[in-house]
């Protein structure tokens, strides 16, 4: 079980191989394959809050659960034993702690330190990381290996969408990511501004006790109804081990998954009749077709699961209505909207999105020089161009986060430990040259948030090493199965040549 808070601000480190960021799904995976493939390796998670879980201990609003299933989201290595696949937030956290306890990780997290800046020497082949504790002070630590680990998103501000009017509502304006526990929503009426897997999880949830829910959306979302208990998955634990089990239902689910987007891309008509069939069913004379068919395809922009078809039973029951529409203003009583309808409102949602951060807002430099990380390629999916010893974790938008964060992971080992095997201590992704490169749309995906955060974000070319993918059975054969010395990326020690940024031919010379 958890400790308090207190017990949990261990005293500052000096210096370790492996310094993690976050203590998500993404730090705790990391920490798991570092006890795993490289028991020799010290390493030590900092996480700003005072818990593990990340984005599943920030969010606490009404029914927080994943969006996919856990078979997927669940790690490779710790299967998922629980009945229903599509997981609540706290049975998520239940999960992370029993494979915290299991490995014995407790000892190596430090709560409440907040990343504020990393630097790289190549003298020192280490990272200088700066961190700021809850009681303001500030925290120097040293690695030699930086995994940041801490989502995508700014955690301290969400997507303003400057709603017209909001100000002089006199009701309660709630963000989701901010979400009040004491707040009573029995019996009043709610507005939930937004139409993506946010609010359309919080609808049927707070629909059960509110006097009437309405979806305010301005652009439908492609719905897909799914049961939240894999009856497969359920059925095979019954006959062989948890571990058998769930590594067949992980690959099933993997391999419908890409199918089932491949599909969305090339024959978009089929996956629309799909989707339509349940949301028809289940809606009845509720089904209104402008409200739920987006003027985009399936996959241009990320499926929003409703499990058991709790939304759609919410809106047929009365409870909740979806409606498209712009808003003029907000008013002291409600939303005045565009085609002259009005909204009462107690309570205003503004489901209106995320704002998307790279590497958790962190200050960095390289050997003195800032990093502006739009000025930098993906490697691999999972490095940048030029900034030696650091692997990220952004995971996949079409599919599940972990699956990408378990690839990285491994990768990352195995890059350490190559690195232990020909005695270097820096691993470079060296691009000399980007105008030999052709570069690409970052993601092939309309999601206002991936428009907004796009010209904040590293880039992409066509092909490998520089490009992030979409794909991760191609991913997963790069990152865990070629070789990490590739030719591109350079291996070297803190004297060499290269490290000072000299052409390797001079240190030949010498």
């Amino acid at each position: 079980m958890a400790t308090k808070p207190a017990e949990k601000n261990a005293a500052a480190i000096e210096s370790v191989d492996v310094l993690i960021v976050g203590a998500g799904i993404s730090g705790i995976g990391m920490a798991v394959h570092l006890r795993e493939k490289c028991p020799g390796k010290s390493f030590t998670i900092v996480e700003r809050r005072d818990e593990i879980g990340g984005t599943w201990n920030l969010f606490q609003y009404p029914g927080i659960r994943s969006d996919s299933d856990m078979h997927t989201l669940g790690f490779a290595f710790e299967p998922w034993t629980e009945q229903k696949s599509i997981a609540d937030g706290p049975s998520i956290i239940k999960y992370l702690h029993r494979i915290k306890d299991k490995n014995d990780l407790e000892k190596h997290i430090h709560f409440g330190h907040k990343v504020l800046s990393a630097s790289w020497s190549s003298d020192d082949a280490r990272w200088t990381v700066v961190a700021e504790k809850g009681d303001g002070a500030q925290v120097t630590m040293y690695a030699n290996f930086l995994y940041m680990g801490a989502g995508y998103y700014d955690y301290d501000n969400p997507h303003d969408a400057k709603i017209s009017g909001i100000e002089s509502f006199k009701g309660d304006v709630i963000h989701p990511q901010f979400w009040p526990q004491d707040l009573d929503y029995g019996g009043k009426k709610v507005v939930i501004i937004g139409s993506g897997a946010t609010a359309v999880t919080i609808v049927p949830v707070i629909a059960e006790k509110a006097a009437h829910v309405t979806m305010l959306q301005r652009t439908p979302t492609w719905f897909v109804a799914s049961p939240s208990k894999d009856w497969i998955a359920n059925s095979l634990r019954k006959v062989m081990p948890d571990k058998w089990a769930y590594r067949i239902t992980r690959w099933k689910n993997i391999k419908m998954q890409d199918i089932t987007f491949r599909m969305a891309r090339d024959n978009p008509e089929k996956i629309i009749r799909k989707l339509e069939k349940p949301m028809k069913k289940e809606l009845g004379d509720k089904y209104v077709k402008e409200d739920f068919t987006p003027p985009y395809g399936p996959w241009e922009q990320r499926l929003c699961l409703v499990p058991d078809a709790d939304m759609f039973k919410a809106v047929r029951a009365g409870k909740a209505d979806v409606l498209t529409d712009h808003i003029d203003t907000v008013t002291a009583d409600g939303i005045s909207l565009k085609s002259g309808k009005t909204l009462d409102a107690d309570i205003i949602v503004t489901a209106t999105g995320l704002r998307m951060a790279v590497a958790g807002k962190v200050a960095f430099e390289v050997d003195g020089k800032p990093i502006d990380f739009h000025e930098q390629f993906y490697y691999k999916g999972c490095m940048f161009s030029n900034i030696p010893n650091m692997a990220v974790v952004f995971g996949y938008l079409n599919a599940s986060w972990t699956l990408k964060a378990d690839i990285v992971s491994e990768y990352a080992c195995n890059l350490l430990n190559h690195m232990d095997a020909t005695s270097t201590r820096i691993a470079n992704p060296v691009l000399p040259d980007t105008s030999a490169l052709e570069e690409e749309r970052l993601f092939d995906f309309s999601s206002g948030y991936i428009e907004r955060g796009i010209p904040r974000l590293p880039r992409t070319s066509t092909a490998m090493p520089w490009k992030l993918t979409q794909d991760y059975l191609f991913e997963k054969q790069v990152l865990t199965n070629e070789p990490v010395d590739d030719g591109v990326m350079q291996f070297y020690g803190p004297n060499s040549a290269a490290a000072r940024g000299e052409e390797p031919q001079l240190e030949a010379a010498e």
